[in-house]
């Protein structure tokens, strides 16, 4: 058994999901947003207007259907599972896993997980470290920094940020951009798509403001805050048969449907698939499945959840999948498209939707965050709040805001642990021997995607790439206090 199993039964009594992301009815409109942008001097890739219509002027018929997959709060093994469970069994029409974004806080999760879904192909992203709704600077830079350095997630590679409860100001904004994020995933899409004011848009800069949430948070839209090469990539609700007066955003299962007072699946479930087919037979905008993993877990003690509801979610990935050009991605992936929006007979040359596996001897003993490798290298580090693993050295003390890197606890005999430098990445790298298996140019990636295209035939395969540098400097994009 790997040893973070055990952490199941160590974890306290009050570890509960944060029941946020609940809408009631519209976040914005038109009017309120005052937006206005010019597509001739806003351009891709860096550039892009708060728009309906497709990127890069391509058809709705030549456009992939994105479903985005996220998950919220802290990660543990039962939160994994919980998320396994509706994709582990899953393929892109190119024969990748669907890949997903994890919005991370850091209280309860255990660090040595995160470093295995990273490398494993998931986007970690930024949701603070003790999740607080707007936060102050310390919040997301104790994120960035604990991250870096007990999970060896490289700081550039922390692209996205959510606010816990959805909670943000222009100011959370702000302090993203002065802190070198490349999106934020915090507003609400909360008009149907059919409707001629929708408010879902694919994801745009704030070159010229927000379009979002213009009716629930104060100082945003008429052009404000202006944030050039900042995007947002807004949640896209779902709606029953109320249409507008009811719309459902995360976790959608949790909610009644059509005004009822109980919890229908069959309900939900229609309604999903209705909402779903209204973007796909438009403009084809993303959707999303936004979760608490922890409401659908079947292995966290006293957390009682419906089979219906699991067998539901996994019977709306089904049929989603029967339709053509459905892919099922993170943010990253879906950022990674819209910046080079190509027609859906050319996603197979679209670096961000391969599966690339790092190429690590199944038998070396390095602790790089694969877990055949890793096997008995990792460090238990036995909080009474929340004990975790790591193999990048236990901290002296439990990191906090004021001190997410507290020094190293190093035990009798053995030497400090070494954290990921800037010309390494993450799963060619032994924090414990301070060696790099590989340099940049060399670090091997197997590419198991297939050829694809209109018939899913023809292109040519790519059978192996190379991994970027990470040349980061640990403090160099925090944000300012």
């Amino acid at each position: 058994m790997h040893p973070w199993t055990l952490l199941l039964a160590l974890l306290p009594a009050l570890v509960v999901a944060q029941d946020d992301g609940t809408i009631n009815g519209p976040t914005s409109s038109a009017s309120a947003a005052g937006y206005s942008c010019d597509p001739n001097t806003c351009k891709l890739p860096t550039c892009n207007c708060a728009s309906t219509s497709p990127p890069g002027g391509l058809s709705p018929s030549e456009v992939p259907q994105f479903i985005v997959f996220t998950a919220d709060d802290a990660v543990q093994s039962y939160t994994l599972d919980a998320v396994n469970q509706f994709l582990a069994q899953r393929k892109n029409p190119n024969g990748c896993q669907p890949k997903m974004t994890y919005f991370t806080s850091l209280n309860y999760t255990n660090y040595t997980l995160v470093t295995d879904w990273y490398v494993a192909g998931n986007e970690i992203a930024d949701h603070t470290m003790t999740h607080v709704g707007s936060p102050p600077a310390d919040e997301i830079n104790g994120n960035l920094i604990a991250l870096n350095a007990l999970a060896g997630i490289p700081m550039e590679a922390i692209k996205g940020f959510r606010a816990p409860y959805l909670n943000y100001t222009p100011e959370t904004l702000q302090l993203l951009k002065q802190a070198e994020f490349t999106y934020d995933s915090s507003s609400s899409a909360s008009i149907p798509v059919t409707d001629p004011g929708t408010d879902a848009y694919w994801p745009y800069t704030l070159d010229n403001g927000m379009a979002n949430d213009c009716l629930a948070v104060e100082g945003l839209c008429k052009g404000q805050p202006k944030l050039p090469g900042f995007w947002e990539i807004p949640m896209y609700a779902y709606f029953d048969d109320r249409g507008v007066n009811g719309p459902h955003l995360m976790d959608p299962w949790l909610d009644t449907a059509n005004g009822a007072s109980t919890v229908n699946d069959t309900a939900t479930l229609v309604y999903m698939k209705n909402t779903f087919t209204a973007h796909y037979t438009g403009n084809r905008q993303p959707i999303g499945l936004y979760t608490h993993p922890i409401h659908v877990s079947k292995t966290y003690p006293g957390v009682v959840v419906s089979q219906s509801t699991i067998d539901m979610i996994n019977a709306f990935l089904d049929w989603a999948q029967e339709q053509q050009n459905v892919w099922i991605v993170s943010n990253e992936q879906l950022l990674a498209w819209v910046q080079n929006p190509v027609p859906v007979s050319q996603l197979g040359n679209l670096d961000a939707l391969k599966c690339l596996t790092p190429q690590v001897e199944a038998t070396l003993q390095i602790c790089n965050g694969i877990p055949q490798n890793e096997a008995g290298l990792l460090s238990h580090c036995d909080f009474p709040d929340f004990p975790f693993y790591t193999c990048y050295g236990c901290p002296s003390v439990e990191p906090t805001p004021e001190n997410p890197n507290p020094p190293q606890q190093v035990p009798t005999g053995q030497n400090a642990r070494y954290r990921l430098p800037a010309n390494c990445s993450t799963p060619f790298w032994d924090p414990i021997a301070g060696d790099c298996i590989c340099t940049s140019s060399t670090c091997a990636f197997t590419d198991d995607s297939r050829p694809i295209g209109v018939s899913r035939t023809g292109l040519t395969r790519v059978a192996f790439g190379t991994h970027p540098d990470f040349v980061v400097d640990m403090y160099s994009r925090m944000v300012p206090i």
